[in-house]
């Protein structure tokens, strides 16, 4: 991908296996589950990170995972500053990007779904002091197409279970 030229994705993706937009699979894939959770957890431990702001998109799946995680994380002691969900689609995500990098928490994570979650991602780096090397994120998003969505030369110390750029 070259440059970041504009947060909004200029295609559709599509082709062989590739990410296509439309509404999630039943939880099977965008839950994460308690093991993930608990990773994430684990890994914002020992960024020492005492406050989180949690993002995700808006499938059911996905913030039955996300609370999840802000359990387990208050469960030790840690608070959650902020939850905020996004639209799989939507005109730009500047008023989801600037809350979300507004918040004052030590580390962001975010979730999926993957399409939604690049067009955030893409938001805040266009318009937002948003640091990707202060994130985390679920598995499902470290697939190397997604990530390519926004460049991974855009991504410089995200990390999550199985990724660390």
């Amino acid at each position: 991908m070259e440059a970041l030229e504009s947060p909004l994705l200029r295609t559709q993706v599509s082709a062989q296996g590739a990410i296509a937009p439309g509404p999630a699979p039943d939880n099977a894939e965008l839950s994460c589950g308690r093991r993930e959770s608990a990773e994430l957890v684990e890994l914002a431990r020992g960024r020492g990170a005492r406050t989180i702001a949690v993002g995700s998109g808006r499938d059911a799946g996905v913030r039955d995972t996300v609370e999840t995680l802000a359990d387990a994380w208050e469960a030790q002691g840690g608070e959650v500053v902020l939850d905020l969900s996004w639209p799989e689609v939507a005109a730009s995500w500047l008023r989801q990007a600037t809350r979300f990098a507004a918040s004052e928490a030590d580390l962001w994570i975010m979730f999926g779904p993957q399409l939604g979650w690049a067009q955030m991602t893409r938001r805040l780096l266009w318009s937002t002091p948003w640091e990707p090397g202060r994130t985390l994120v679920s598995a499902q998003l470290a697939d190397p197409r997604v990530l390519d969505l926004v460049g991974l030369h855009n991504l410089k110390g995200i990390a999550g279970p199985g990724i660390q750029l």
